[in-house]
């Protein structure tokens, strides 16, 4: 072999040795599944419907990736898969209605963080283009149940457009479900935590009066585009439109009251829709929530509460608070900005299991977490129950999805079957072989 040779193989090695002890994180090894090929019946099933109401010993059928028929009978076509239901149950995949899964994958990690852009004022920011499709957060996930998931950017004040991602594809074009969605505001960050009062009022006034010009900006663009007037593309400033125009909600992150009560303040008076995102303080200004119908997502109701004098169990029953005041809500798990984050997605059903044992109604808390997720995220006439014409995106599972010891045996995704292995279950069957 000649010197050159000798080099060039020397620095491959280099590269490939390099790239095995720098690589913070590797790509999950699993096939998405493949489009649905036959019809497909579960029968004898509990079907969970994800409106509130179950079927006993019902049947489902779907075809070409959308449900067809649900009740106590369906019709069996002659080239049908049969799935028998007996003691299983089936739900419509759950939703993650507020999380950073597939911009965050190791929080220790800086380059396999992917969810917060430079600045404070980025309208025009698309979580779902950055939206990793092979995360190992993702099978993860899959294997608890939750089939989609509203992925939302991070940062300060106008964070960017969130999606909803459906969590089995190739790349992110195939996984996305809807998007833009909305527009996700912190406003914990506009309203200042401890320091001089006289110092937290003056740059509460900044920030509002900054957002105001700029929105007063994106409606006079949007003026000038509609007037068919010259204009240079400004991306920021189109991107704020839909929102300006009502046709999009702004989410909008806020726990403390303060918080929650400055931003209803500031978007109902602009006519602009919103939803409050966190949600810990709630129950301190129902009926300003009640009054301006705002839906609320409560992120991490597994939690401690907020101040000392709160009981210990405030955010367990905050849901069923929730409901009986007439506040439409959804459940979440650790979202974004939360330390697990996407890393903890698989205990969604969990966070709804704990409302249930604070006075949430069992069905309510599914509803929570699928139909009540979709209807506040904009997506119900596709996916959230088991109904005619939605996607075929279900789990079958062996159990109460709420409860921890329950195992997902089977899930579809737009009638695709889902591989349900992931990270967790093979190290497990792994260290199955230790002597």
């Amino acid at each position: 072999m000649s010197d050159s040779e000798n080099l060039s193989s020397a620095v491959l090695a280099f590269i490939v040795g390099a790239c095995m002890v720098f690589s913070p994180a590797t790509a999950h090894d699993i096939v998405p599944g493949a489009p649905q090929s036959k019809p497909i019946v579960i029968r004898n099933a509990t079907l969970h419907l994800g409106n509130g109401t179950t079927i006993e010993n019902g049947s489902i059928l779907f075809e070409d990736g959308l449900i067809s028929e649900v009740g106590a009978s369906v019709r069996l076509p002659e080239s049908a898969q049969v799935i028998e239901g007996a003691g299983k149950h089936v739900y419509p995949g759950l939703i993650d209605a507020y999380t950073d899964l597939g911009l965050r994958e190791i929080t220790a990690v800086d380059v396999t963080i992917d969810n917060v852009e430079r600045g404070e004022l980025n309208p025009n920011v698309r979580s779902w283009v950055a939206f990793n499709p092979d995360s190992e957060l993702i099978p993860v996930g899959r294997s608890g149940g939750v089939m989609l998931a509203h992925v939302v950017p991070g940062g300060r004040l106008l964070q960017g457009q969130s999606g909803v991602m459906q969590l089995d594809g190739w790349s992110y074009q195939d996984m996305l479900l809807e998007g833009p969605v909305g527009l996700c505001v912190n406003w914990e960050s506009v309203v200042p935590r401890g320091g001089d009062s006289k110092e937290k009022a003056e740059r509460y006034d900044e920030q509002i009066q900054e957002l105001d010009d700029l929105f007063e900006r994106a409606r006079r663009y949007g003026e000038s585009i509609a007037a068919e007037e010259s204009v240079a593309t400004d991306v920021r400033l189109e991107s704020l439109l839909p929102v300006i125009n009502g046709e999009r909600p702004v989410f909008v992150e806020a726990d403390r009251l303060g918080a929650i009560e400055s931003a209803i303040a500031f978007f109902t008076s602009r006519q602009i829709p919103m939803v409050i995102c966190g949600g810990a303080d709630a129950m301190h200004c129902v009926e300003h929530l009640t009054a301006h119908d705002i839906p609320v997502i409560l992120v991490a109701t597994y939690r401690l509460p907020r101040r000392r004098s709160d009981p210990v169990n405030a955010l367990y029953s905050l849901p069923s608070k929730l409901r009986e005041a007439g506040v439409r809500f959804a459940i979440a798990g650790e979202g974004s900005g939360y330390p697990g984050g996407a890393s903890n997605i698989r205990n969604l059903p969990y966070h709804a299991g704990v409302a249930v044992a604070h006075g949430l109604p069992r069905e309510e808390a599914v509803r929570a977490i699928t139909q009540s997720a979709a209807e506040i995220l904009g997506v119900a006439d596709r996916v959230g129950t088991l109904t005619a014409k939605r996607h075929a995106t279900l789990i079958v599972v062996d159990g109460d999805v709420l409860e921890s010891d329950t195992r997902v045996i089977d899930a579809y995704v737009q009638g695709r079957k889902v591989d349900l292995g992931n990270k967790h279950k093979q190290l497990y069957r792994k260290y199955e072989q230790l002597p």
